[in-house]
């Protein structure tokens, strides 16, 4: 069997996925601390951080999923 040529994407995305659970666990941590803190300058910092590491993230991960697509449809074009 061939190798996927679309390999590297793939993992790209599965990575992306696993940082974008571990964000969204973080950013979950600190709402809850926030409820308890609401005028903490330093939470509110972290999580602006956080929510453009995310949306970062989520870009990261439609990148990869286009180049995915991409990749697929050229080399079905190939195979076919």
């Amino acid at each position: 069997m061939m190798e996927d040529p679309c390999k590297l994407y793939k993992s790209q995305r599965k990575k992306a996925k696993e940082v974008l659970a571990l964000l969204e666990k973080q950013r979950e941590e600190i709402n809850q601390k926030l409820k308890k803190n609401e005028y903490d300058a330093d939470l509110h910092k972290d999580l602006r951080t956080l929510n453009m590491d995310i949306k970062i993230t989520l870009n990261e991960i439609e990148h990869a999923e286009y180049n995915i697509q991409e990749c697929e449809s050229q080399n079905n074009s190939i195979l076919n």
